[in-house]
């Protein structure tokens, strides 16, 4: 027999409904402890924790003797997701888009060529994208793959869709990656792309991508516009493998 889920989970699902459908509305405050206990029928202890879930998650400030403030609600990309905005923003109920602005063989440059583990000078392919959500700018992305795999990219139209399913479909080796996470100011190639001012506040995640064997096949950089996106890394709290930010299976539907 499945043990029920926990009051306080069950509460957060509640709360976040709530939020998502505009039923406690952006800038409002949420309803009290108090109020909150007495229409579910409960003491206070699991709905401290639900609320204190969702302020952990972003959608809601304060509450420390005052109701919460609730903020604007944007959705959350869990890290072993990073590789799929495809898949991502339609599981939120996005449309995603994209627009090619480079596609290319290039020489790697030094940087480059550290990354995916080939020589400064050596062809790769270099992949240069705006992906939009609903029509907005959300992020710029830029691919390098080693010329093995990219020359394959040539034969593809980066605007159809997702780049890592028309790989696989082809038979590509694209076994796992890894992501690190950081905040970086936007250039000016960067604003004119995604609206913005220059030196605005960007999300960057820099992923590698490997082979079953190990060896590097890409890499990418996507730089997110502030408020697309929350990335959540969950750990576990006891001595197992890894946290979730360490390699996962790359997606079909990138």
């Amino acid at each position: 027999m499945v043990a029920a889920q926990p009051l306080h989970q069950r509460l957060a699902a509640e709360f976040r409904a709530r939020i998502a459908s505009g039923r406690w509305p952006e800038g409002e405050q949420a309803p009290s402890e108090a109020l909150l206990c007495e229409e579910f029928g409960t003491s206070r202890g699991p709905v401290r924790q639900a609320l204190a879930t969702l302020r952990a998650e972003g959608l809601i400030v304060g509450g420390q003797g005052r109701s919460p403030i609730v903020r604007r609600n944007v959705p959350s990309h869990s890290a072993s997701a990073l590789g799929s905005f495809t898949a991502w923003a339609r599981e939120q109920g996005r449309e995603p888009g994209q627009r090619t602005t480079l596609q290319a063989r290039v020489p790697a440059s030094p940087d480059i060529a550290e990354r995916l583990q080939v020589e400064p000078g050596e062809p790769v392919l270099e992949l240069r994208r705006v992906r939009t959500l609903d029509g907005a700018p959300a992020l710029c992305e830029t691919m390098h793959f080693v010329w093995s795999l990219g020359k394959r990219l040539m034969e593809f139209d980066p605007d159809t869709g997702s780049v890592n399913r028309f790989l696989l479909d082809a038979g590509a080796d694209l076994y796992a990656s890894t992501h690190q996470i950081d905040a970086v100011a936007a250039t000016a190639e960067d604003a004119a792309q995604l609206g913005l001012a220059e030196g605005a506040p960007l999300l960057r995640v820099r992923r590698t991508t490997t082979d079953a064997a190990g060896d590097v096949v890409e890499y990418g950089e996507d730089r997110y516009v502030p408020g697309v996106t929350t990335v959540i890394v969950e750990n576990r709290l006891f001595a197992a493998p890894s946290p979730a930010l360490r390699s996962v299976p790359v997606r079909r539907d990138a």
